[in-house]
């Protein structure tokens, strides 16, 4: 994981030197160049991604998501979509249609789209095999009972008493588990192997079992589910992936993969392999979809898409682009081993595409009135404004001036030391694509609150203008808006939602613990009039204060906006 000091400098320097160096493969990119250059033809590779669609894609996903269609990308080889649906307990249409989205969101393109359920009857076909083969047993022992005979990692299992039944017997019963004559939970179907096996997965691991659940795709056809490893290495063969590329926590199932593939396996077929890399853990959050379930459940959170949630959606609606999450990926890279990475990196990622894609706008968050006692009054002009310096074709825009406009309170101080560089009374500051004005005076509440700034200004000192006075240097530079002319707009200011970098690592202390009571902020602000007219997901920078995006809640009434990533680390500092 990085350290959080000094992260701005260090997260550059890694970008600088990735992008300096000629990238070197990753060990799966190096397994798949040893297989071609043992023979296997290039049009022979096929790779997925295969979700769960028990819940919403989060930043995990991202990265097997880029892997898989990246390798498609780089080979030119097509890639499937498959969704693993054998659990209609936890499955919902809405979450196939969300991860469809982010996927095509993200920019990547499927060749197919398949589901785990369109080989249902495949799979109970070669089940029947099974029996008829001696290699697979109904067994109605508890579930408590088969985990004792399964035995420990240093102990062998023992024989379940129903492993040596007929072969009859075992396709009798497992037709009336088809038929739904048994209650769930009654009765599974195992596969026969080897209770003593050193791998845990192999010691007669269960096939099937007893779901009376309506299926989203298959309604009421079934009412027997085949297990997550028996249907993903099937299905694998059956779509001939070459590389089934899974996260870490499937490296001990690899050799039930292999044994099942084996079971069904044609010579004159291509034989899937199976390979792993490590998980795409972030910092600050939690990624198990039962935990980000339970925050959704119990309203912790608005809902899936919560710009605090690490869900896909959850980083749209915040402002995140996907260049940005693509680039992220990339530079986190592809690890054998599980690791954390820090949010920072992702942060840095999104600050550094919108630095050079996002217009410049103006917008006060916390505002104090200040009045130019010497401008005329009732006049207003229309400044030019540059909409983006590092992009030369994002133009110019107006933005209207007048006597009275609003400026942050923390850019004035009454009485400031040497190191202040905003406005106090007696200097010089310009006021952002307008003039320089200097602090006069300021007027108070009964309680000693600044409710007005007096400044004066120099008439012939517009930014622009190529006047002597134009040209003259002061030290601070502020953000502000025509009170006259400002937009009222909601923003919503997100903070990381956990104060702990692994909230969810304590075995005593429940991950709800850390949940940051300032991970949501809401304000009243100030924004130019030229933002009226954006539309929901537009991105821009509110000058000096960090990146903000147009909320789905604005309507023609009312404008919101979520902010995506502060200007500064503010979490940086809190770790010097």
């Amino acid at each position: 994981m990085l350290v959080c000091r000094k992260k701005s400098i260090f997260l550059w320097l890694i970008i600088e030197i990735m992008s300096e160096e000629k990238k070197s493969l990753n060990f799966l990119e190096q397994i798949i160049e040893e297989d071609l250059a043992n023979g296997l033809p290039k049009e022979k590779l096929r790779f997925r991604f295969p979700p769960e669609p028990n819940g919403y894609l989060h930043i995990g996903h991202a990265a097997s998501i880029c892997l898989n269609f990246g390798l498609g990308l780089k080979y030119n080889s097509p890639v499937n979509l498959r969704f693993d649906d054998t659990n209609p307990a936890k499955e919902e249409q809405e979450y196939v249609d969300s991860i469809q989205h982010d996927v095509q969101w993200l920019g990547f393109k499927w060749d197919k789209v398949l589901y785990s359920s369109d080989y249902f009857q495949q799979l109970y076909d070669w089940a029947l095999e099974f029996i008829k083969e001696g290699k697979a047993y109904v067994d109605n022992q508890t579930s408590e009972q088969m985990a004792t005979q399964k035995g420990t990692p240093t102990e062998p299992g023992t024989d379940s008493p129903n492993r040596n039944r007929s072969i009859e017997e075992n396709l009798e019963l497992f037709l009336k588990m088809k038929n739904g004559e048994f209650e769930e939970g009654s009765h599974v179907l195992r596969a026969k192997i080897d209770m003593k096996h050193t791998n845990m997965h192999m010691r007669d691991p269960i096939m099937y079992r007893i779901l009376k659940r309506h299926h989203h795709r298959t309604g009421n056809d079934w009412c027997i589910y085949p297990m997550y490893d028996w249907t993903h290495g099937e299905s694998d063969y059956l779509e001939q992936i070459s590389h089934s590329i899974c996260t870490l926590e499937f490296k001990s199932h690899r050799d039930l993969y292999d044994w099942y593939v084996d079971q069904v396996f044609d010579s004159e077929k291509l034989r899937p392999k199976q390979r792993e890399f490590a998980r795409r853990n972030l910092s600050y959050t939690v990624m198990s979809k039962r935990k980000l379930l339970q925050l959704v459940e119990e309203k912790i959170v608005t809902g899936w898409d919560d710009p605090r949630m690490p869900t896909i959606s959850g980083l749209r609606r915040r402002g995140y682009s996907p260049e940005s999450i693509r680039n992220f990926s990339e530079i986190a890279g592809i690890a054998k081993r599980d690791n954390v990475t820090d949010v920072a990196l992702l942060e840095f990622c999104i600050k550094d595409h919108l630095n050079k894609t996002a217009p410049r706008v103006m917008a006060v968050l916390n505002p104090v009135k200040l009045v130019i006692t010497n401008y005329p009054e009732g006049k207003e002009e229309w400044l030019t404004a540059e909409n983006n310096q590092e992009d030369e074709s994002a133009g110019f825009r107006e933005v209207p001036f007048s006597k009275e406009i609003y400026i942050e309170q923390e850019d004035f101080k009454e009485d400031a030391n040497k190191k202040f560089f905003r406005l106090s009374l007696g200097r010089e500051v310009r006021l952002k694509n307008a003039y320089i004005i200097k602090g006069e005076s300021v007027v108070k509440d009964e309680t000693g609150n600044i409710t007005e700034i007096h400044c004066t200004y120099d008439e012939n000192s517009l930014s622009g203008s190529g006047t002597e006075a134009s040209k003259r240097k002061v030290k601070g530079t502020l953000h502000w808006v025509s009170i006259k002319h400002a937009i009222k707009a909601e923003v919503r200011v997100y903070d990381r939602l956990f104060t702990d970098e692994a909230p969810d690592s304590y075995k005593d202390t429940n991950f709800k613990e850390f949940l940051n009571p300032e991970s949501l902020t809401i304000i009243e602000a100030f924004v130019e009039p030229s933002l009226k007219t954006a539309n929901v997901l537009d991105r821009f920078q509110f000058q000096r204060l960090g990146y903000f995006c147009v909320d789905k809640d604005t309507t023609n009434d009312k404008l919101v906006f979520n902010r995506t990533v502060p200007l500064r680390d503010s979490w940086a500092k809190m770790g010097e």
